[in-house]
């Protein structure tokens, strides 16, 4: 399967052609992954044998597919431009990502909704497309999973599941929820834009 094959099968068709580029000229290993809970995709760089690789999970919708490619590639980018001692999202890497995707800021490839989320997003990006509340919700009502929902949608005192372990939520914070983890009696913050499923017999305890 050619690369442009394989980007065709996960993003928005009008933006192959430059994903494409990006990857011929850089010259990455792209992997595509099962679904992660704890992220979307990642950047890493071995410095034995100098091999840069990007993967992305294969469960995104194809906008978020998208803005998560040009995210990781902008890593790749302002590594190569400004040396490994940047902070990882620090402002080389704003700086980059913005510039990546300013080509691909149109009506022709992101629906209105999320076009305008995303034009406030990149006055300041953050690390992740979870971490901009207005930004994450638009690009979830493009998911198709139906048996998922947000942290910030279960009540306090009702039990979910996150990355195979169930929770119960005790109190909500700003950005965060406390949440006890029932096997091990341990307490843990998760963000509320966190995507949980619902035990399906879910009880209060």
């Amino acid at each position: 399967m050619t690369a442009h094959q394989v980007f065709e099968k996960f993003i928005p068709k009008q933006a192959v052609p430059y994903c494409v580029k990006l990857y011929e000229k850089l010259g990455f290993e792209f992997k595509i992954k099962k679904s992660r809970r704890t992220k979307f995709g990642d950047y890493r760089y071995a410095p034995n044998n100098e091999r840069h690789t990007i993967t992305i999970n294969n469960d995104l919708n194809p906008y978020a597919f998208l803005i998560t490619y040009l995210h990781e590639v902008a890593h790749l980018v302002a590594f190569q431009k400004f040396g490994r001692r940047i902070k990882p999202h620090g402002e080389e890497w704003k700086a980059t990502f913005r510039e990546l995707s300013q080509p691909l800021l149109t009506d022709t490839i992101f629906d209105a909704p999320i076009l305008k989320a995303l034009i406030a997003y990149f006055k300041d990006p953050k690390a992740s497309s979870c971490s901009d509340p207005r930004l994450y919700q638009v690009l979830k009502t493009y998911d198709n999973r139906a048996d998922t929902k947000l942290l910030k949608e279960i009540a306090v005192g009702q039990t979910f599941q996150f990355n195979g372990r169930t929770f119960q939520k005790l109190e909500k914070k700003r950005t965060r929820s406390v949440c006890l983890e029932l096997k091990t009696n341990r307490k843990y913050a998760i963000a509320e834009v966190a995507e949980v499923e619902e035990p399906s017999h879910s009880q209060s305890l």
